[in-house]
């Protein structure tokens, strides 16, 4: 029952921000949005901030399932099908990617359980990124291609939400951005895996 109770506030609050932002989020809204009193908010979680690093980390740790879950032949394939979910993540759960990727969060800061959640889900892409590369290379090299696949992401899923999508041809944006996500794979593959 408690569960049910927790999810049912995180929901409402998710419909919330995704309405307004961290200013739509206050606890009387949220407990009217999940039908109960502010005390049994506060009985699950510390306010505000409790409420958004809950987000935080359900939304990464979904992201982190996601790519852990990626399918595919080959590596590049993993790869691929772990960055179309994160794709499919940002608009099948906007509220979640729009806090844990936002960047105009001033009356927010992620807790460090919170910040920790982010970096495991990090630390999965730049596992999944790294089976693509075949000859060794530092950490951060590994973690530098990881955070170009994430900017590719993050940059069409941006473009996706931006005004600009209603001025051109934005049709299949998905299949779009994994067609240059896949031109940056196969060209980093090559780089990586070269024998000179």
């Amino acid at each position: 029952m408690k569960k049910d109770t927790r999810q049912k506030i995180l929901e409402a609050a998710s419909t919330l921000f995704l309405k307004g932002g961290t200013h739509a989020l206050s606890v009387r809204a949220i407990a009217e949005g999940a039908s109960m009193s502010t005390i049994g908010i506060y009985s699950h979680f510390k306010g505000k901030q409790g409420i958004l690093d809950a987000l935080y980390i359900e939304g990464f740790t979904l992201v982190d399932e996601m790519m852990k879950q990626s399918e595919g032949n080959t590596p590049a394939d993993r790869l691929l099908n772990a960055c179309e979910h994160v794709l499919q993540f940002s608009e099948a759960h906007a509220a979640h990617y729009n806090l844990i990727f936002g960047s105009n969060l001033k009356d927010y800061a992620p807790s460090e359980d919170a910040l920790a959640a982010g970096e495991k889900a990090f630390i999965t892409l730049t596992k999944v990124v790294s089976a693509i590369i075949k000859k060794e290379i530092a950490v951060e090299e590994r973690q530098d291609i990881a955070m170009q696949i994430w900017a590719l992401c993050h940059g069409y899923i941006s473009l996706n939400q931006h005004e600009i999508r209603n001025r051109i041809n934005w049709v299949d944006w998905k299949a779009r951005a994994l067609n240059a996500i896949r031109l940056h794979v196969y060209a980093l593959a090559a780089a990586h895996n070269s024998h000179s």
